[in-house]
């Protein structure tokens, strides 16, 4: 199943590549996560194609979206792109699913626009972020700040390092993807460079942090739709505290899914069941 893919004007001026599979039925977005695009998706696609209309962004300074020269990647920037995407292809209500990156805007506009959600899906993510991932993910991404590869297979070869439960298959799609050629025969990641590195930790940025989680906490708490929290046993991203709060405590009307055999990239280290729990969220 081949998507067709469009040009969309996202917010800030940046040229965005947003996927479609299918055009019949409620709209189901997809966000994928920090360092992904939006072919991540692709094992789950069958699942829901024949029964919604599903897109897929490549978000900004990912994939083929453009790179902000600005460097704003947060998720209210991202939510803004969002919302210019769902205003250039006519879709006011919606099934949002975010993964990591994803999810935060997702949980984003979820606070901003509550009644646009026809049904909100979470991926190994919340307001509070597990500080072993955190430490683990600011390795990966500060050892090389732009690392180019000789063939797609020594990508594969660091993505198997990155994500060790990862399944073969996704992790091949995820190089070919992820990757374009230079000039020079060489291939280099399709990810903005300055969204590698060490994360600053001064207090200031530490205050901002502590506002931003209080924000994505008022927003999962504004919800009324059905919303479905998935996290992966062996995360190390989303705490079982934090899910069990986002699920027990603040959402309206959540559910909690743990897939087994799975870390943080939950639709690449067990993909069967990560559609196992999506799709009868989704399908009902």
């Amino acid at each position: 199943m081949e998507p067709t893919s469009h040009r969309i004007q996202g917010a800030n001026g940046l040229e965005l590549n947003l996927l479609e599979w299918s055009t019949g039925g409620v709209p189901l977005v997809l966000l994928h996560g920090l360092g992904n695009e939006a072919h991540l998706w692709d094992d789950f696609i069958p699942c829901v194609a024949p029964h919604y209309r599903v897109l897929a962004l490549d978000q900004r300074g990912h994939g083929d979206s453009d790179w902000d020269p600005e460097v704003r990647y947060d998720a209210e920037s991202m939510a803004d792109d969002l919302e210019a995407v769902l205003d250039a292809t006519n879709i006011d209500r919606l099934v949002l699913v975010g993964f990591s990156m994803g999810g935060r805007v997702a949980m984003t506009f979820a606070g901003r626009h509550p009644e646009r959600l026809a049904g909100l899906v979470i991926i190994d993510i919340g307001p509070e972020v597990d500080a072993r991932g955190v430490l683990r993910i600011s390795g990966e991404m500060s050892e090389n700040r732009a690392p180019v590869f000789s063939s797609i297979q020594e990508y594969v070869a660091m993505l198997s390092m990155n994500y060790p439960a990862g399944q073969p298959d996704a992790l091949k799609r995820m190089a070919e993807f992820g990757l374009r050629r230079r000039d020079d025969g060489l291939l280099e990641l399709k990810m903005d460079p300055k969204l590698r590195g060490a994360r600053p930790s001064d207090e200031a940025v530490q205050a901002k942090e502590e506002a931003f989680i209080q924000q994505q906490w008022d927003a999962l708490a504004k919800v009324a739709c059905a919303t479905l929290v998935v996290r992966g046993a062996a995360s190390d991203i989303l705490s079982p505290e934090t899910a069990d709060k986002m699920v027990d405590e603040v959402l309206q009307n959540g559910k909690l899914a743990i897939v087994a055999q799975a870390a943080h990239s939950v639709m690449t280290d067990n993909p069967k069941g990560f559609e196992e729990a999506v799709c009868e969220f989704v399908l009902g």
